[in-house]
């Protein structure tokens, strides 16, 4: 399925207060991998940015002069969006302004538009209950370097927050296949029963044991713990 990582930047945090997007960026993945396709622009809100959002995203008023406003390219964030599933950290913040901006220009909302949207804030909530799971502590949790990233820029924290997704879904790729058999002979619609042979059970070696439990040191330091593959090894205790 086609994914779109997205971000905004918006002069504050709400929009039923009148607030406004100031900053579009979504970044195209298809299979687990960028594409390099990407949607990135800067809006100007028509209106004035409250300092506090400002001193986040160091984005000034000044320098969204002669930038277009959001009715001009609505129509292009919707079409770059339309059928894909959205990957957002804190996904109903920056889906409450999206929906605001085209309930303005007469666009469906996000739900309608777009297939799905993951929450990465959510998940890995979940995940990692009782820890901070801001886009920055996730990084620190799995080691992605941040260095570039001084302010909260939608670009920017696009990028990173597709490191994170797919450090946060790692083994979660699909094992299913559709897959056509030519038999011959068979007609169309026929049920065709294949007799199964007993399936062969070949032990790991010492070499593969070893790579093993090496990947599983990795994944400990990645969530600076232990694994959840580490209780499922450890022994049942026993009574008595």
């Amino acid at each position: 399925m086609r994914q779109i990582i997205l971000d905004t930047e918006t002069t504050g945090l709400d929009p039923q207060q009148g607030h406004r997007i100031i900053e579009f960026a979504g970044l195209e993945m298809v299979g687990r991998k960028l594409t390099g396709k990407h949607l990135h622009l800067y809006i100007h809100p028509e209106r004035a940015i409250d300092p506090d959002a400002q001193r986040v995203h160091g984005i000034s008023l000044e320098f969204l002069e002669g930038k277009p406003v959001f009715a001009k390219v609505a129509s292009e964030i919707a079409d770059f969006l339309r059928d894909a599933e959205l990957i957002i950290h804190n996904a109903p913040f920056d889906v409450g302004f999206l929906n605001a901006e085209f309930a303005k220009v007469g666009l469906p909302p996000v739900r309608e538009l777009c297939a799905n949207v993951i929450d990465t804030l959510a998940e890995a909530r979940d995940m990692f209950p009782g820890k901070r799971n801001s886009l920055d502590a996730l990084c620190d949790r799995f080691e992605i370097d941040r260095s570039n990233r001084t302010l909260h820029g939608a670009l920017v924290d696009c990028e990173l927050l597709s490191e994170v997704y797919l450090w946060m879904t790692r083994g979660q790729e699909s094992l299913a296949m559709d897959i056509d058999v030519d038999v011959p002979g068979a007609q169309a619609g026929q049920d065709l029963t294949f007799e199964r042979k007993p399936l062969m059970v070949k032990p790991a070696d010492e070499a593969e044991l070893a790579e093993h439990q090496a990947y599983l040191d990795a994944l400990d330091k990645a969530v600076k713990g232990s694994c959840i593959w580490r209780a499922r090894e450890a022994p049942a205790p026993t009574e008595g």
